[in-house]
């Protein structure tokens, strides 16, 4: 909103008091709002007169490594975690923006503004529905690993009663899960399926457009590049796992659907990639 559309702090603060009373309804937007709104002494926005270098207490880094551990793409959170990691370096930041320049055809932005911020609560919306969904994609498999029972609804329910994440949407979380207790992923429910389709088109808008422009957005970013790749029946990860049966034996599974006498389904298969040396794969872990 500043950098790709000048906006002052007060016009910031206008637009999330427009948001607070939408689909974004949530105790962050709220105190996004006064935080916009609040003037130091001398008349001036506080937020301005703010260093640039976030800290933290440590609960995104262990949800992150928790995520790692279980092998689950929580990517929202870790991009989040690092976000702060990279404003934290703000002398070197300081140093890379005298020698690192924005190349692109543009740095000014180029459209319909009130379009934009329309797209720009689409995208915030879109992103905030795949964070939800990847944390109960978290808790869904730490349930498997370690014998919980989840009362799913009653979480959503809880959060809503009063935390950071209080969100006027929790209660459509709490209302698909009552509806279908087993539901394997949110985007799955009718109303989130709905309403991440319905925002798919200013989502994409605005991270075309910020990365034109050169301003990061690094969540918006993340969260889109989570959905095409959960959308996506056929990864490239073929290709990685080849990669890693060449360089070190690592063998990979052949396709149920071309499965044969040489590549039987479901067995760790190795291939002499060059010709030459042995035939000797690596044997099987869980890093």
């Amino acid at each position: 909103m500043k950098r790709g559309l000048g906006m002052s702090d007060k016009e910031i603060g206008d637009t999330f008091t427009k948001w607070n009373k939408g689909v974004l309804d949530s105790f962050l937007i709220e105190i996004t709002r006064d935080i916009m709104y609040f003037n130091d002494d001398d008349g001036t926005p506080l937020l301005e007169k703010i260093l640039d270098s976030a800290g933290q207490k440590g609960t995104g880094k262990w949800t992150a490594i928790n995520a790692l551990d279980l092998g689950m793409p929580v990517t929202l959170i870790a991009e989040s975690v690092l976000a702060r990691c990279l404003s934290s370096i703000k002398g070197e930041r300081t140093r890379a923006s005298k020698v690192l320049q924005f190349v692109g055809r543009s740095s000014t932005f180029e459209g319909n503004k009130e379009q934009f911020l329309d797209d720009l609560e689409q995208a915030l919306y879109a992103s905030k529905i795949i964070s939800y969904a990847q944390g109960f994609m978290l808790m869904q498999e730490a349930a498997k690993d370690y014998g919980w029972k989840l009362n799913k609804p009653s979480i959503a329910l809880m959060w809503r009663g009063g935390c950071i994440i209080r969100s006027v949407f929790l209660k459509d979380i709490t209302a698909a899960y009552r509806a279908n207790p087993d539901l394997e992923n949110l985007l799955f429910s009718d109303f989130f399926n709905k309403a991440i389709h319905k925002a798919q088109p200013g989502w994409r808008d605005v991270v075309s457009k910020t990365a034109l422009l050169g301003i990061p957005t690094p969540c918006f970013s993340t969260a889109l590049s989570w959905f095409d790749g959960y959308r996506t029946k056929d990864l490239p990860a073929n290709l990685l796992q080849a990669q890693r049966d060449y360089f070190g034996a690592h063998t990979f599974k052949i396709k149920p659907e071309c499965a044969n006498e040489k590549y039987p389904e479901g067995k760790d298969i190795h291939v002499n990639w060059t010709g030459r040396g042995g035939n000797v794969s690596a044997s099987l872990y869980k890093a």
